[in-house]
């Protein structure tokens, strides 16, 4: 019998332990990535980032996000910005590359699906 994953309350559930965020430029800046299901190219899960700045890549997989709490200010590689918050969605595809500012400690849902090499 299959059954579902449950994750009873996002905004609540302990994601682990926080580590140094690999692609920050601000010092002590930490993120944590509870993984809660995998199958066939498809992961999801909850992830955490404290405040700060960090470049971000999209290599080879396309990503959607939910925010859940905090804030952030996104640029993309042409300059151009937009401002994510409680309930913002959004995808980043393979190959998109940008930075991301936190302004509050951030929280979202993502969903991860690999693209197939040609």
């Amino acid at each position: 019998m299959v059954k579902a994953t449950v994750i009873s309350d996002a905004t609540t559930v302990y994601p682990g332990e926080h580590v140094t965020k690999a692609t920050s430029v601000t010092p002590g800046q930490t993120e944590v990535s509870l993984r809660a299901w995998e199958g066939q190219g498809i992961r999801t899960g909850i992830w955490e980032v404290t405040p700060g700045t960090f470049s971000s890549t999209r290599d080879g997989y396309d990503e959607i996000c939910q925010i859940i709490s905090g804030t952030a200010t996104i640029s993309e590689a042409d300059g151009s910005t937009f401002e994510i918050g409680p309930g913002s969605l959004f995808v980043t595809p393979a190959g998109w590359e940008g930075t991301w500012t936190v302004h509050e400690t951030l929280r979202k849902m993502w969903v991860v699906a690999d693209i197939k090499a040609d």
